[in-house]
């Protein structure tokens, strides 16, 4: 069996006590994040052994290792683990993939200390959003179409992590462009557009489409940006008469020039 070594000191003496209840004493809990006030995670008496007369008696606390907030309280009257203060999971731990609470149940006469993990879930509470309302390219109606027309686009951000977080995009539909979306080095995916039907800027001089980032919560968010992109011109139309016109100034021309 483990047992925890205690020191305390008392005007210059020492004193050691040993408990092995800490030892095994610990409980692990998960709770969703944005759980409100006064809801029960667990109840720590019961998976502790412990009866709500023994928490009264013995003055029960929570303490967290945490010094800006206390999250959890115990509820001496059922031997509840209570949301004691709202948890924001992007909060505490960002996009990291585990977000743990640490907290310990704390016992008088004599000292006891149960450490309690709380693991926190995401919920899908934020959704997908572009560093912009608006993306824009210039592109060259001469472009060729494919792989070798490919333009980088702003990827949208998400506060959530995993399945929660940004899983597709999607662009509404067009004859000239489509999205796709690629695995960089580091693992991160990014969307391309990407030029699937030659531009003709006499046709059309630009285009407006919107691209659209999905989460996979359920139900899923979303969010959008406009793609603007502007057609450039290129050199490939010669200049042609057309064949009334010619025929009209040649024949003007034979009749000034002729010699009578």
């Amino acid at each position: 069996m483990l047992f925890t070594l205690y020191i305390f000191t008392f005007r210059n003496h020492c004193c050691l006590t040993f408990c092995n209840a800490c030892a095994h004493g610990d409980v692990s809990y998960s709770v969703a994040e944005e759980m409100k006030r006064g809801g029960a995670i667990g109840n720590i008496a019961k998976d502790l052994g412990i009866g709500t007369v023994t928490l009264s008696s013995r003055k029960a606390r929570i303490d967290s290792q945490r010094n800006d907030k206390r999250y959890c309280d115990i509820n001496m009257n059922t031997g509840d683990l209570i949301v004691a203060e709202r948890i924001d999971r992007e909060g505490l731990c960002g996009k990291k993939a585990t977000c743990v609470l640490k907290e310990q149940l704390v016992l008088e006469n004599p000292l006891e200390l149960h450490r309690i993990n709380i693991h926190v879930q995401d919920i899908n509470d934020n959704a997908p959003q572009f560093s912009g309302e608006s993306i824009s390219f210039e592109i060259t109606e001469s472009a060729d179409k494919g792989s070798r027309a490919k333009f980088m686009l702003t990827e949208a951000h998400d506060a959530d992590v995993g399945t929660n977080a940004v899983q597709r995009y999607d662009l509404q539909n067009n004859a000239h462009f489509a999205v796709n979306v690629e695995l960089d080095s580091s693992g991160r995916n990014y969307p391309e557009l990407v030029l699937k039907k030659e531009l003709d800027r006499e046709k059309v001089k630009e285009l407006k489409l919107i691209l659209t980032a999905v989460d996979g919560g359920s139900p899923p968010k979303s969010g959008t940006a406009v793609i603007h992109v502007t057609v450039l011109d290129a050199n490939d139309n010669a200049p042609v008469f057309t064949s009334l016109l010619r025929s009209n100034t040649f024949t003007k021309m034979r009749q000034t020039y002729t010699v009578k």
